[in-house]
């Protein structure tokens, strides 16, 4: 959410981000409502004065003059109880119509309506070329009996997975190794829960619009997450924090839901889109600077890749262009591995600078060193998120007889250098 005092004077700018995030929103409707409220809270206090004066004569006032007085403070009751009903609608509109308005991109940002245009800016690794016909990581998958698939589907539906013997033990390695590279980088490990308040989803600006992607606890006022990001963005909500607490860096780990809705037909085989997944998250609230949310961007990117490097995956470094970046966000830089069964590089890693867009939605907010309170800057990217990395780490790795080579950063929390098969049925 932008500041509103902002949007007022600087309309055009804007104007121009809903245009460029190709977000659904009226800008002079907005404005108009904006107009309608400062009207009615003008005529409303104008109503307060009165009745506050009215009651002052009232007080003073001789018999005759008091019937008079009364009623008039009466029907001034009446009318401002009116306008306040009135204007608590208008201003909940007005709230609805804030919470889509969108941040202002960075200026080097591409320009684009969708993925298409975003900008590779550099490669890392070497794209692995195989002796042998390599396999795709669902026959890797039924070669060695890492996983049930087909069974689970009759148990929990379609894109659901259930992943067996080293392959199991694989993941909580990936899972352990991402949190202590994280820890050891500076942030605070935190386990969180799998659902949150809806006001948490606002926070993060996945709710209003991304409502269709998230399960309900029936019964509840409870949703299921799709990122600790929700939980550790609402932890400190309506709080006032010291800038001396400040940054504070989250290593957020938690299980994950998405409802995957709009993807029919996408990815349906394997673990690339699934419903539940686990997921450690990079979360950092610092104070309200450009300079200093720049430098934490570099820096989760930075551990991202260091991951990515560490698990000797080739990947390349994606600027996201306006249209494909989400409404909050001021830069956006996305990291994808190679998958060799499909040929391309896919999406493991997003990195987003939001401002105060995030913190204004959820009062975020800290007194800094003048004793000024403001609203803090947030930024987020992935650490790991399992399984959708184990495609990559499956496929680049395979040897020759179906055995996966296990990145010598992994060895130590595994104790092999090769996946072995699951010999149970």
């Amino acid at each position: 959410m932008l500041d509103l005092k902002f949007i007022r004077e600087h309309p055009e700018a804007v104007r121009r981000a809903i245009e460029q995030k190709g977000v659904k929103l009226d800008l002079e409707a907005l404005l108009d409502l904006d107009r309608k409220v400062l009207e009615l809270r003008r005529k409303t206090e104008e109503l307060l004065a009165e009745r506050n004066k009215n009651a002052k004569q009232t007080g003073q006032a001789g018999p005759e003059e008091r019937g008079p007085l009364i009623e008039r403070g009466k029907a001034l009751g009446k009318e401002i109880s009116e306008r306040e009903r009135e204007l608590r609608g208008l201003e909940a509109g007005l709230r609805q119509l804030l919470l889509l308005v969108p941040q202002i991109p960075a200026p080097n940002s591409p320009i684009g309506p969708d993925d298409s245009h975003n900008v590779e800016t550099r490669r890392h690794g070497e794209i692995p070329k195989f002796a042998f016909t390599p396999l795709d990581h669902v026959a890797l998958l039924e070669k060695n009996n890492w996983a049930e698939l087909e069974r689970i589907a009759k148990v929990s539906g379609a894109r659901s997975y259930a992943l067996k013997g080293d392959l199991v033990l694989y993941e909580m390695a990936l899972l352990r190794f991402a949190m202590d590279q994280i820890v050891e980088a500076g942030f605070t490990p935190i386990s969180t829960p799998s659902y949150a308040r809806e006001f948490a989803f606002v926070g993060t600006g996945h709710f209003p619009t991304g409502m269709d992607q998230v399960y309900q606890l029936e019964g509840t006022d409870l949703l299921l997450t799709g990122t600790s990001e929700v939980t550790a963005n609402a932890l400190h909500a309506e709080e006032i924090l010291s800038q001396t607490q400040l940054p504070l860096c989250y290593a957020g780990l938690s299980t994950c839901f998405r409802s995957e809705a709009g993807s029919a037909g996408k990815d349906t085989r394997g673990l690339m889109r699934v419903h539940q997944f686990n997921k450690v998250e990079q979360y950092v609230l610092c104070p309200a600077d450009p300079a200093e949310s720049a430098r934490w961007f570099d820096r989760l990117l930075a551990n991202s890749e260091a991951i990515l490097q560490a698990l000797e995956l080739p990947y390349r470094v994606l600027e996201v262009c306006t249209g494909d970046m989400g409404p909050g966000k001021v830069r956006q830089v996305d990291l994808e591995c190679w998958v060799p069964s499909e040929g391309r590089y896919r999406e493991t890693h997003s990195c987003s600078m939001l401002y105060d867009w995030q913190a204004r939605r959820t009062n975020l907010r800290y007194r800094d060193a003048s004793g000024k309170v403001q609203y803090a800057h947030t930024l987020n990217n992935t650490a790991i998120a399992t399984p959708r990395i184990l495609v990559m780490l499956l496929e680049n790795h395979q040897q020759a007889d179906g055995s996966v080579y296990v990145p010598k950063a992994l060895q130590k929390y595994l104790g092999k250098q090769l996946l072995s098969p699951s010999l149970s049925e």
